[in-house]
């Protein structure tokens, strides 16, 4: 790979990082390897991080901002997190005559760390789309599906950052349902739950691979649908994190709430509702309630 190195000051660029959320989730199988096989639905909220590039003729660093950045270490930063590694991936598959350059990246960390929702894959994932435009690295997209199968089982469905039915251990996507309008709200207590965990804690038999229409004509259809579903990894998630179970059954109580469940193995839970604005109001009232909740409402994307 030959790429131009430039040195003049480049635009500034933008890529938000969607929430990924889990509306089901099954644990359908375990490969000799030890991984688990899933079937999940994953759709993308509106809530987010933010990375942001200033190009210039440095070498490429990372910077950590937002609510949850704070609460990271020096280290985090550093060339173990997936969004440089990211970089480092895309710069070795960039065509020849990309203008690659250095510069200062800022991650806005806006969504709970290691909490189900998927922010450092989608990090990773705006990372990799962010860079192909700025250094016109001219990585197709089935290079970057590679390149985001060796970031993470989470970063493939976030290159897309749209509704995709997601199985084996991440890599088989498929186009999801087309789904109604509605709202959702998003919860996290401030409680980290272990994966590897988790999964250790899972018990009795797989779930089967979930049968799901086209399309839900309704809010109220789509939610029938999903509770005919599951997370299978609530009830171990609970038991290890027993807030969890706190946070669900306080989402289920909202008025006009329609569904509450969590999001991959947690501690980030869901509820659905009928209308952005419905899931707005519920997250504002929630907020005023749980000041040291993290608190979101509004629409998918």
């Amino acid at each position: 790979m030959s790429a131009t190195v430039l040195t003049a000051p480049q635009s500034i660029l933008t890529e938000e990082a969607h929430a990924k959320i889990n509306l089901y989730l099954h644990v359908t199988g375990k490969r000799p390897d030890g991984y688990h096989l899933l079937d999940s639905l994953v759709v993308f909220a509106g809530a987010g991080d933010r990375l942001t590039y200033f190009p210039d003729a440095t070498p490429l660093t990372l910077e950590l901002g937002g609510r949850f950045g704070a609460t990271l270490g020096a280290d985090a930063a550093g060339p173990d997190n997936l969004v440089m590694k990211a970089a480092s991936l895309l710069r070795a598959a960039s065509k020849p005559g990309a203008k690659i350059q250095g510069g200062r990246l800022l991650l806005e960390k806006n969504l709970p760390v290691a909490s189900g929702i998927g922010g450092g894959s989608a990090d990773a994932a705006a990372a990799l789309r962010l860079l192909n435009r700025a250094w016109h690295a001219g990585v197709e997209t089935s290079t970057l599906l590679q390149l985001a199968e060796q970031l993470g089982a989470d970063v493939p469905v976030c290159l897309a950052s749209q509704t995709a039915r997601m199985e084996g251990i991440g890599e088989h996507l498929s186009a999801g349902p087309a789904l109604p309008d509605c709202g959702m709200v998003l919860v996290n207590c401030g409680v980290g739950v272990s994966t590897p965990e988790v999964f250790r804690k899972r018990e009795g038999a797989f779930h089967a691979r979930a049968d799901l229409p086209t399309r839900w004509a309704s809010a109220q259809d789509l939610v029938d649908s999903l509770a005919q579903q599951t997370n299978s990894l609530e009830a171990p998630a609970c038991q290890i994190c027993p807030p969890v179970q706190d946070v669900l059954t306080i989402l289920a109580h909202l008025p006009e709430a329609l569904l509450a469940r969590m999001s991959g193995s947690g501690a980030t839970c869901f509820a659905l509702f009928s209308t952005p604005d419905q899931a707005y109001q519920a997250a504002q009232h929630l907020a005023e309630q749980q000041p040291d909740w993290w608190v979101w409402g509004g629409a998918l994307v």
